[in-house]
């Protein structure tokens, strides 16, 4: 189907946050701004979430993960059941390990980004298709692997470019025990798909587990802070997705660390910036705190003004900029080993109610931070609170990328047929993936090395796209191969069984 783009400045299909959904069952509903209200719902997790609503405020669908013995995210629909084959994408249940973002190419398709932090699985994605399953959705591509054999950083953010239809996705990876690299990984999310990553090493920081990446509210800058109490604003470029121009506020910490920094947030006029600490220092680990900075103090180091300092079971967590805004901060009850879930005795008011920054874009107590707040009508809270992207944001005016290109456009002609396939050794299942097909049948084998067929499988194609999760729990281990043919197409992809 062709695309006929007329003008330079285009209008294209808008989503909001103004449906939060987190921790266990909570939510909020900033529909009306002037009011926001508790919101309910069925997930239960102490950190990463995503949800994403149509632009009048209906929520779609939202995306979490859980921290169990088999880690992993699920995607629930507008009517809070699982969605169909919503379960079981690749997560480990912390904190910013999941994002939502519209397909800039098809307005039915969504992409949900996911990381499996504690692991090397690396950095992965799922489509889901609200078109399918009566509007209810459907995750019609499941763990494809965007990055393999890698450990990912507890970070991913998301980004629109600069022509205000494609998006950014930044990431960082890990080293788990630390390197000198800081590195960052930048994907363009466009029509015709997703980009191969521009790596970037900044320097000046370890690559570990526990980053955070905040993006500023005009899309410019990148605020980047960690648990050995790094804080650097970067530069970003929303036409190209080069980070440039580090301002270090906080040198990295080699030892004694004194600013566990946790989660943070930008006042809406991007002047001041909000952070949580949920240690202050390692010998005095039962104490919070908030403070405020001002980015525009000659010395923003020396700015800091504590807003809050909370003591044990009370730790302080996310911070988020919401659509009435005021930026809103999570508060976890330390109640004790392990920490998640709750059990059905702890309702308390820390974890039962949110603090509030009424006055963000103010100095000092003029910023009005109240503490639990706001009430979550009777749910509870952990640390974390949803890691979406500001979908509203539009085209960097005045750039050299804020008009796209007049004309015909055909994105289906550079969309050529893909096979994925991604092998959980821990779940012993092989995720099958294909997008593009022409068919309307299609045949599944997969061979060993000695060329006996040990699966087979016919079926009718929905769609162009092609989704299984294969159990391969009755397999030896050792290489296969696999093929999906349809009656114009015949795919191939090699796995390894481990």
């Amino acid at each position: 189907m062709y695309l006929l783009l007329f003008f330079s400045k285009m209008n294209f299909a808008q989503y909001s946050s103004e449906i939060w959904c987190f921790g266990d069952s909570a939510g909020i509903d900033f529909t009306n701004i002037n009011n926001p209200i508790p919101y309910y719902s069925t997930m239960d997790s102490r950190g990463s979430c995503s949800s994403i609503c149509d632009s009048s405020g209906s929520l779609l669908f939202y995306a979490f993960n859980i921290n169990t013995d088999d880690s992993s995210a699920f995607v629930f629909d507008k009517t809070h059941q699982l969605m169909q084959n919503g379960a079981r994408l690749i997560g480990a249940g912390l904190y910013e390990e999941i994002t939502i973002v519209n397909d800039p190419g098809n307005s039915f398709h969504f992409y949900v980004f996911h990381i499996g932090r504690y692991t090397t699985d690396g950095f992965s994605y799922s489509i889901v298709d609200m078109n399918a399953n009566g509007g209810f959705g459907s995750v019609i591509q499941k763990n494809v692997s965007l990055i393999s054999n890698t450990r990912i950083a507890d970070c991913v953010a998301a980004l629109k470019h600069g022509n205000g239809r494609d998006w950014w996705i930044i990431t960082k990876l890990s080293s788990y025990t630390g390197s000198t690299l800081n590195r960052f990984l930048v994907y363009l999310i466009s029509p015709t798909g997703i980009s191969s990553p521009l790596i970037q090493n900044l320097g000046n920081a370890t690559d570990m587990d526990l980053q955070r990446i905040i993006i500023n509210n005009s899309g410019s800058k990148l605020m980047v802070i960690n648990f050995r109490g790094f804080m650097c604003e970067y530069d970003f470029d929303r036409c190209t997705g080069i980070i440039s121009n580090p301002n270090i506020i906080f040198q990295e910490q080699s030892s004694s660390y004194n600013r566990n920094f946790w989660e943070g947030a930008y006042s809406p006029n991007d002047s001041l910036f909000y952070v949580s600490l949920t240690w202050y220092n390692f010998s005095i680990s039962d104490t919070s705190r908030l403070i405020q900075f001002n980015l525009f103090d000659s010395n923003i180091s020396t700015s800091g003004d504590t807003l809050s300092i909370s003591k044990n079971p009370i730790i302080y967590g996310a911070l988020r900029l919401a659509p009435d805004n005021k930026i809103y901060m999570a508060s976890g009850d330390n109640w004790g080993t392990p920490g998640y879930p709750y059990p059905d005795s702890i309702y308390t008011l820390c974890n039962m109610n949110l603090g509030v920054i009424n006055n963000p874009d103010s100095l000092g107590t003029a910023c009005n931070f109240q503490p639990f707040s706001f009430s979550l009508g009777g749910k509870r809270t952990y640390v974390g609170l949803p890691n979406n992207p500001n979908y509203e944001l539009g085209a960097w005016q005045g750039s050299l990328c804020d008009t796209l290109a007049t004309g015909t456009e055909d994105f289906s002609d550079s969309m050529l047929q893909e096979l994925t396939v991604f092998y959980h050794s821990g779940w012993e299942i092989a995720f099958i993936n294909a997008k593009y097909l022409k068919g309307k049948r299609y045949l599944l084998q997969m061979w060993d090395m000695t060329g006996n067929i040990v699966f087979k499988e016919e079926g009718y194609l929905r769609s162009s796209y092609f989704t299984k999760d294969l159990n391969c729990s009755g397999f030896a281990n050792g290489m296969y191969l696999m093929n999906l043919q349809t009656e114009k197409e015949m795919l191939s992809r090699k796995i390894i069984k481990n």
